[in-house]
C-alpha cells in the first residue's frame, strides 16, 4: 500500500508541474494568416484605363417610332369585294361533308347522346 501511495504522490506532483507549466497560454502566431493578411494589405489593383469601356459598351439609340395603322379610305368597296369573293377549297370541303352526314361537333354530340351498351352477363 505504501508503494501505491508513493506512486500517487509522484503522479500528483508531476500533474501539478504539468498543470503549472501548461496552464500558461503560449502566444502562438499563425504564420499562414500573417502572410495572407500582409499580402491582402499590400495588394494594389491596377487602375482602370479611361477608355476601357470602348468597344464593350454600345451606344444607345432609340428604336424607331411605330406608325399608326392606316384606315382604308373606301371601306364599302372592300366589303363588297369580300362578299363577292369565291369561298376557298377548305370551306367547300367542310360544307360537302356536313351535307353527307354529321361531322365535327354535331357528330360528337350525337355520340355523347347515345345510350351506353348494356353489359353482357357472364355465366
Amino acid at each position: 500500500m505504501s508503494t501505491f501511495v508513493r506512486q500517487a504522490v509522484t503522479i500528483a506532483r508531476n500533474v501539478s508541474r504539468v498543470r503549472a507549466f501548461s496552464s500558461t497560454t503560449v502566444a502562438r502566431k499563425d504564420l499562414i494568416q500573417d502572410l495572407y493578411l500582409r499580402e491582402i494589405k499590400a495588394y494594389k489593383p491596377a487602375p482602370a484605363a479611361k477608355d476601357a469601356h470602348v468597344g464593350v459598351v454600345k451606344s444607345y439609340t432609340l428604336p424607331p417610332t411605330p406608325k399608326a395603322p392606316a384606315i382604308p379610305t373606301d371601306l364599302a368597296a372592300e366589303l363588297s369585294a369580300y362578299d363577292a369573293a369565291e369561298p376557298t377549297k377548305a370551306e367547300a370541303v367542310a360544307a360537302g361533308t356536313a351535307e353527307e352526314g354529321a361531322s365535327g361537333a354535331d357528330a360528337y354530340l350525337s355520340f355523347l347522346e347515345q345510350d351506353l351498351p348494356k353489359p353482357e352477363a357472364h355465366h
